[in-house]
């Protein structure tokens, strides 16, 4: 019996989007050769539904692709519709409560994968000689791009060789031939770790990837989850149900059982391949690619008229910055709660690229901690920057409780109205991903550099006092008013709020 849901199948969560308005289908015939990109990128910079491209002029006929599953909507279907969706909640869910929901599913119970004996994604099975990746619709998504990538929204499943660990992370892949794959394996990147575990061995890694997963599992994938968490047990732990899961054909991993599609192989311990340059997601794409690990697909499985998600990495918003963004702010918001630090939340500004986030601290707290604006910035950046959270941002802007920073609205104005010229700590040791566009060939080379932590905490905020209010409909006016305004909305002559 197939596991039904939103949060926990694909083809539930497109029927969903569908049926509300926030997806549409395109039956026109289209080239995946930048068309489909193109269309994906508009939707995503017109705030557009999904498009669901139902007639793809290269792959199997009825292979669908299915473009900007978690970008963000119109206001009329929620903004965050699209990643409300993939964590079971209502279309019109706040960025808050979207994550305060993944910081509860942190501090429960997981619930481990259920093992059923087949599932959708064995409708079709393609071993061996009969391994084609041209049968899939894979789209070439920027005119710069080095190839056609086939995982941009999908998830590498791998396992330590002693079993204890299995990890499911979310890294591209690009069309290298009919039965190779190449892309990035970094050894900070949880899929690098582990298959460095087995080069020591002097084995290849087996692997799998998983395409059109139940979004609820490609969103933990997303989540820099500390080394050695199984992310399908808190996967379970975020939907309420155990994730069902088969075993694959030939390398005995364990994968989403009504998943669109699921390639299944190695990674070579020692091949490599030339990968990219592609679009990136903090909205450039440089000239050169550079050699990856190549994967070796030994199997293909997929549902029948299988749907291939994809993300068009680029300018935010898009899937980089929706989901990945989100998950990364869960994680360091529960990290830096757990410290015991004065902090309310933690987020990553959409419009950011992932490159900034943006932590707001309570101010009665803070006031409370008597501590120092040095002091303070030192407590915050040893707990993101030794963090896997932190490895990935390199920049964090301190701001108080007041701030909703969600709004990128109000970061503008708080960035603009508090920040003070030398309030800004530079950490030049701190590691961080080498994929920030700033950063000089040095310090990608050296693997740390260009992180730093901004303060925009007024002084008199540390003892307490706040020199001059907020002049807005919040904070200007009694809650009766403010709650008499709203009610009478439509009678002033505006449209419902």
């Amino acid at each position: 019996m197939t596991q039904h849901g939103a949060a926990l199948n694909f083809r539930d969560f497109v029927d969903e989007l569908l049926c509300r308005g926030d997806a549409v289908q395109i039956d026109r015939t289209v080239d995946p050769d930048l068309e489909i990109g193109a269309v994906t990128r508009r939707v995503y910079e017109t705030r557009s539904p999904a498009p669901l491209f139902a007639s793809v002029s290269a792959g199997d006929t009825g292979m669908r692709v299915f473009g900007a599953p978690a970008g963000l909507s119109s206001d009329e279907h929620g903004a965050y519709g699209r990643l409300a969706a993939h964590v079971g909640l209502p279309s019109h869910s706040s960025a808050r409560e979207i994550l305060e929901k993944l910081v509860a599913a942190m501090h429960a119970d997981p619930v481990p994968p259920q093992v059923v004996p087949t599932g959708p994604c064995k409708e079709n099975i393609l071993l061996g000689e009969d391994v084609d990746l041209e049968r899939l619709p894979v789209p070439l998504l920027h005119r710069e791009d080095g190839g056609r990538y086939v995982g941009t929204y999908g998830f590498h499943v791998v396992q330590s060789p002693d079993g204890r660990w299995t990890s499911w992370s979310v890294a591209r892949t690009m069309l290298h031939d009919r039965t190779t794959l190449v892309g990035p394996a970094m050894p900070q990147q949880h899929v690098g770790m582990i298959r460095e575990m087995w080069r020591e061995l002097g084995r290849p890694t087996p692997w799998a990837m998983v395409l059109g997963a139940p979004p609820a599992a490609l969103a933990a994938a997303g989540m820099p989850l500390p080394m050695g968490v199984d992310e399908d047990g808190y996967v379970g732990a975020l939907s309420g149900s155990s994730v069902e899961v088969v075993r694959t054909e030939t390398n005995g991993l364990y994968v989403p059982a009504n998943a669109e599609i699921v390639l299944e192989g190695y990674i070579s311990a020692d091949e490599t391949g030339p990968e990219g340059p592609m679009g990136e997601y903090h909205g450039y794409s440089f000239p050169d690619g550079k050699p990856q690990p190549l994967f070796h697909v030994e199997a293909m499985t997929f549902r029948d008229r299988a749907i291939l998600p994809v993300c068009v990495a680029g300018v935010p918003p898009e899937e980089n910055h929706t989901v990945w963004g989100t998950m990364i702010s869960a994680e360091a918001t529960d990290l830096l709660r757990s410290r015991g630090l004065p902090v309310d939340l933690a987020w990553c500004s959409y419009e950011a690229a992932t490159c900034w986030m943006v932590v707001s601290v309570d101010r009665e707290r803070l006031a409370a901690r008597e501590t120092t604006e040095e002091e303070l910035v030192r407590d915050v950046a040893e707990v993101l920057f030794g963090s896997h959270a932190g490895w990935l941002v390199p920049k964090v802007i301190l701001v108080g409780s007041d701030i909703d920073v969600t709004d990128i609205g109000q970061v503008v104005w708080a960035l603009a109205t508090r920040y003070r010229p030398a309030t800004e700590y530079v950490f030049p040791d701190a590691p961080g991903i080498p994929m920030v566009p700033y950063l000089s060939a040095g310090q990608i080379r050296a693997g740390h550099g260009g992180k730093s932590v901004m303060s925009c905490i007024r002084p008199e905020e540390f003892s307490g006092e706040v020199r001059g209010g907020t002049a807005s409909f919040l904070f200007s006016y009694p809650q009766e008013l403010q709650r008499s305004v709203i009610a009478n909305w439509s009678r002033y002559g505006y449209e419902s709020a």
